[in-house]
């Protein structure tokens, strides 16, 4: 299969995602929602997100400049995995905008909570209280399929064990913000998923 197909297809979801998100998150900022609180995830925990983050936005780049510069990282994926990579990818698009969409000014780049912070529970945040976590991640790793890549795709696992990590302190945030309502919005949603029972 044409490898530059593939490599379209990855950089027309990976920079309609970046879009969306880009998009909502200048508007969240643009309504104030007020301050928010940037060093609550400790300095550790940032410095590792900030150098994870842009090794996790480099390796794409990379690959969508030349893929022979990430040809040590291939898989040897047959073309049906890579097509699945773009059906997720694709499906990945229409969950990002919908959550986006969904948390409107509540998004913001730190685990704390803006000063107007409401809770949000409609989209998909009526089932996940992280979805963004799960399908940002589940971008990456289509990204990796698509690119028949093993490193980009564990960057994409990778950067959802550390939000992972971090969500703990979210959550707690979150509790000191609305108390019992997020306590028992808790009991009945999924924290990456959607509960099955």
């Amino acid at each position: 299969m044409n490898e530059n197909l593939f490599r379209g297809l990855a950089g027309v979801i990976l920079f309609t995602c970046v879009g969306i998100s880009s998009h909502f998150r200048r508007k969240a900022d643009a309504a104030g929602g007020g301050a928010i609180a940037r060093k609550v995830d400790g300095s550790a925990m940032m410095t590792a997100i900030k150098v994870g983050g842009l090794v996790l936005w480099l390796s794409p780049l990379v690959y969508l400049v030349n893929p022979s510069w990430m040809a040590w990282s291939k898989l040897g994926l047959p073309d049906w995995a890579r097509w699945l990579g773009v059906a997720v990818g694709l499906l990945c698009v229409g969950l990002i905008y919908w959550l986006f969409s969904s948390i409107g000014g509540g998004i913001s780049p730190t685990s704390a909570t803006r000063e107007r912070h409401e809770l949000v529970t409609r989209g998909p945040y009526r089932w996940v209280r992280h979805p963004l976590y799960s399908v940002g991640s589940a971008t990456f790793i289509a990204f990796g399929m698509m690119a028949d890549s093993w490193f980009i795709a564990a960057l994409g696992l990778l950067a959802f064990v550390m939000m992972a990590i971090r969500t703990p302190k979210e959550e707690a945030n979150l509790i000191a913000k609305f108390g019992d309502g997020y306590i028992a919005y808790m009991k009945r949603t999924g924290r990456f998923f959607p509960r099955l029972f």
